[in-house]
């Protein structure tokens, strides 16, 4: 009886030593040693890709925000649009409407969305791309495609007494092709490219 409490305790102490060492090694050192390569080697997406200008923090590159006119719930043609989000680029409140893509509901949004986007920016319906009109999978995605960033050059020029060619230009230099030249879809960060639009009017 002796034996088996003695070999027993043994035991526990054993288990007590192996999760301690474990907690140490799992739970300090190794999220330590993780957050300061992080750090040391990739410092800005380490700390969310924070954008700034002038040294003020004006986004993020990873989360989309709302580019609507000041005080109002209407978009400032003065700038380029990003695609639409149901948490109002909310980063703690993310996801889709969770609508099929045959749900009535969905397509008449659809339809309406595409009709106030081609308005809004002189174009044909038919111009208007897919990811104009429907939120991503996150409702925060931070760009959008080279056609829909295309069809808002002509409004994003005129409103900022710039020519069509340079805004095009702009658009061209922050279009980001396939990762690796096959992942993925050619996309425009629409921070970046807007702070490229108020550095260039601007001048």
């Amino acid at each position: 009886m002796n034996a088996s409490l003695a070999n027993s305790a043994r035991m526990v102490w054993a288990a007590l030593r192996m999760l301690l060492v474990l907690t140490v090694v799992t739970g300090i050192v190794y999220p330590l040693v993780v957050t300061g390569i992080g750090q040391a080697l990739f410092h800005g997406k380490a700390n969310g890709s924070i954008v700034k200008v002038d040294g003020k923090e004006v986004g993020s590159k990873l989360i989309g925000q709302s580019w609507n006119i000041k005080g109002a719930d209407k978009p400032d043609p003065t700038w380029f649009q990003p695609r639409p989000s149901n948490s109002g680029y909310d980063p703690l409140s993310t996801g889709s409407s969770q609508l099929s893509a045959s749900n009535p509901k969905l397509v008449a949004a659809v339809k309406a969305a595409k009709k106030q986007v081609a308005a809004f920016n002189g174009v044909p319906a038919s111009r208007v791309p897919a990811d104009a009109v429907t939120g991503s999978a996150s409702a925060i995605d931070p760009d959008i495609s080279p056609a829909y960033a295309d069809i808002q050059v002509k409004r994003v020029a005129e409103h900022n007494g710039l020519s069509v060619a340079r805004v095009q230009m702009l658009v061209d230099e922050h279009t980001t092709g396939r990762t690796a030249g096959f992942m993925g879809e050619p996309h425009v960060n629409v921070l970046e490219l807007n702070i490229a639009l108020k550095q260039l009017a601007e001048k």
